[in-house]
């Protein structure tokens, strides 16, 4: 019941068009990444994080195919076009404020420390 709780707000964050933003942590896996850990209209994720739906064993007995040696890492996704930016959980806020910002038209904020 969540996952559909969930869905539904963020079709309102879109209707009222305000920006989702998601975060993939170690590990981001399941049903959280087949449905709305990807849909952000931002998605980062930290470095090395494990990002995936099924394991790579489980995927590799669906595929029948071996995988490459970083499948399910956050720095292969970014490679392959599903995350924006890889970011050091220390640096998260200020790329997140330099994102608001850039969306809002707005000076950009001074890099905290």
């Amino acid at each position: 019941m969540q996952l559909a709780k969930t869905s539904a707000k963020l079709a309102q964050l879109a209707e009222a068009g305000l920006p989702y933003i998601s975060l993939c942590t170690d590990p981001t896996t399941g049903g959280t990444t087949a449905s709305y850990a990807m849909l952000g209209d931002i998605n980062i994720a930290e470095p090395g994080a494990l990002i995936g739906f099924a394991g790579p064993r489980v995927v590799k007995e669906a595929t029948g195919k071996d995988l490459p040696e970083n499948f399910q890492t956050s720095e292969f996704l970014l490679e392959h076009g599903f995350l924006d930016f890889i970011v050091h959980r220390k640096s998260l806020k200020n790329k997140i404020n330099l994102y608001i910002d850039l969306i809002q038209n707005k000076p950009l904020r001074a890099a905290m420390a």
